[in-house]
């Protein structure tokens, strides 16, 4: 007797939807993410098409009609609970698009709660495409299996920064001139948490002094080598999953 195929399959595609999903609704797909299933997957009445909504979890939809401009799914029933992430914040002083899309992409992938952009004397960018940032999160989020969007925020100049941070919040901050190396500082991290990193310049001297003298702060060490902005928001990142996130095994 032949093995039964595995329901849903591996290679069903997985998409992000923005509204709640719940047995048995009807979900219409349109624009780019039905051009997509229609014409690059090439689904068919009956296929599996997985499922986030970013609110319930991970479900499986079946393929219920395919048109022109949109593709009809059934919701038939949830796979996954929406997944729970360490409460550890990115705040990443803006780089050049290529560099900080890839903050973008590599930080979702990594499982980060939140993203913040962060404007500093020597950023070569002030601004952020709010729709841009958005999907190459949501398409990151959709190729390693995620359950959950990372909040991105909107790019705010690091005094204000500063100023309003919520004291409950260990604010680390990755300064190239040294601090606590970053893996015993993780170690025995409790409670909400967050990565500060530079620009291409690095920070300037009063920045420097302006985020040291914060209550919040605790200035580490990723190295002896000088980091490029996107290479030390993803080791930190790395890091912090290691010592203190959910790489940890709890068993």
């Amino acid at each position: 007797m032949p093995a039964t195929p595995a329901w849903p399959p591996k290679s069903a595609p997985r998409l992000f939807v923005e509204d709640e999903l719940g047995e048995g609704r009807i979900v219409g797909i349109e624009g780019n993410q039905a051009n997509y299933l229609a014409r690059v997957m090439r689904v068919s009445e009956g296929d599996a098409v997985i499922l986030c909504d970013d609110i319930t979890g991970e479900w499986v939809g079946r393929v219920a009609q395919v048109a022109k401009r949109q593709v009809d799914l059934e919701v038939e029933e949830r796979l996954r609970p929406r997944e729970e992430v360490p409460d550890f914040w990115l705040c990443a002083a803006l780089l050049k698009k290529d560099r900080f899309d890839m903050v973008l992409e590599k930080a979702t992938e990594l499982g980060v709660a939140g993203i913040q952009p962060v404007v500093t004397s020597r950023c070569v960018a002030d601004k952020l495409n709010p729709d841009r940032a958005r999907s190459i999160v949501t398409e990151a989020a959709e190729q390693c299996a995620r359950t959950a969007l990372p909040g991105v925020e909107a790019p705010v100049k690091l005094d204000a920064l500063l100023r309003d941070w919520p004291e409950e919040r260990t604010l680390f901050f990755a300064d190239e001139e040294g601090g606590e190396t970053a893996a015993d500082a993780f170690c025995y991290a409790e409670g909400p948490a967050a990565l500060l990193t530079g620009p291409e310049g690095g920070f300037t001297d009063e920045e420097r002094a302006a985020i040291r003298a914060h209550p919040a702060a605790r200035p580490i060490s990723l190295g002896p080598r000088i980091l490029r902005g996107e290479t030390a928001a993803l080791a930190g990142i790395a890091v912090w999953m290691a010592e203190a996130g959910d790489w940890i095994d709890e068993e």
